[in-house]
């Protein structure tokens, strides 16, 4: 069936395809038959997928979000779009505003005028025009603004996304194996879902093909709901490692992260990623962020998909051993 699908030449154009995310995506549309075109800053970074699908089934493509002329030749002749660019923190020109918000809305007009017949933005669980996060406001701006152009857009939000390179699991587990002490934000109590990225790829991949419904919001989530304490307390666990958790308030690491993002700038981004976070960040955590009841009822979730999610305690452990003392070859004894 996969080989008649390719032969209609249905095409989809994903943005961002490159990350973390893109990569599950690109792979479980080329798996559905679809040809994919990678849109990237940086196309020489998208290579590497062309092993997901056929010969000549993945191709990349250069295109700028500040560009809109280079969108526009990306998307031209797209049966669909999705647009799965996003930051975790501002750099230069590439500010929230700049990518979540105007971003958005370029790749939505592009996909409008090209007749794309499916357009997927990628959001975030938790996106408020109201949040004290510029993250989470301008997550909600791009939806706004998006579907200003396309009224039939999806949108898809995803709590905390774990798999093998995510920049969460790993970052804690990673910081676990030199730091004495792992921080408790705001005491650890804030309420996360993760969602496994293959999850999201395979919604993502679902409302291209038109099961998802046009012009809905989707809430996507894993089946358990953990506090950050638990979390980090699992990540130890399964690290083999014992860590002091030091309880710190929000406003704490709101100064702790302030001088960790002016310790990256003055030392012109050689002062260590792992220990960096960011005002903006802190602000996050003092939201749980979890599916709504409303998403539950009305069936906008991986479950409303016919997707039984992946649990992050099942899952995790599989690339997460890696980070014990010795690797791989460390074996559980028997008590």
């Amino acid at each position: 069936m996969a080989d008649a699908l390719v032969k209609t030449g249905r095409l989809v154009t994903v943005f961002g395809g490159s990350g973390f995310i893109g990569r599950h995506v690109v792979r479980a549309l080329a798996q559905r038959g679809w040809r994919v075109l990678v849109a990237s800053r940086r196309p020489d970074l998208a290579f590497h997928l062309q092993p997901s699908g056929k010969v000549g089934q993945i191709n990349a493509v250069q295109a700028n979000l500040r560009y809109p002329d280079s969108v526009a030749r990306a998307v031209r002749r797209a049966d669909a779009v999705v647009n799965l660019v996003g930051l975790l923190s501002e750099a230069g020109a590439q500010n929230f505003d700049a990518v979540h918000n105007i971003g958005a809305q370029t790749v939505a007009k592009a996909a409008q005028q090209a007749g794309a017949g499916v357009f997927v933005q990628m959001s975030a669980l938790g996106a408020n025009l109201e949040h004290s996060s510029l993250y989470a406001r301008t997550k909600a701006l791009g939806e706004q603004t998006a579907r200003a152009v396309r009224p039939d857009a999806i949108i898809m939000r995803p709590s905390v996304v774990f798999g093998p390179e995510d920049e969460f699991f790993n970052r804690f587990a990673a910081m676990a194996r030199f730091m004495p002490a792992l921080p408790l934000i705001g005491g650890g109590e804030t309420k996360l879902q993760p969602v496994f990225v293959g999850d999201v790829a395979t919604a993502i991949a679902l409302a291209v093909e038109g099961k998802a419904t046009a012009g809905a919001t989707y809430e996507l989530g894993g089946p358990d709901i953990a506090t950050l304490r638990r979390i980090i307390e699992f990540i130890l666990e399964i690290t083999e490692r014992k860590r002091w958790l030091a309880p710190i308030s929000f406003e704490q690491a709101k100064l702790i992260g302030g001088v960790t993002e002016f310790a990256k700038k003055a030392s012109l981004g050689l002062f260590p990623e792992l220990l960096t976070i960011s005002p903006d960040q802190v602000e996050l955590l003092q939201t749980d962020n979890v599916v709504s009841r409303q998403a539950i009822a009305e069936r906008r979730t991986l479950d409303g998909l016919g997707i039984t999610p992946e649990s992050f305690e099942a899952f995790t452990p599989s690339y997460l051993y890696r980070y014990r003392k010795t690797g791989q070859f460390a074996v559980r004894r028997a008590a």
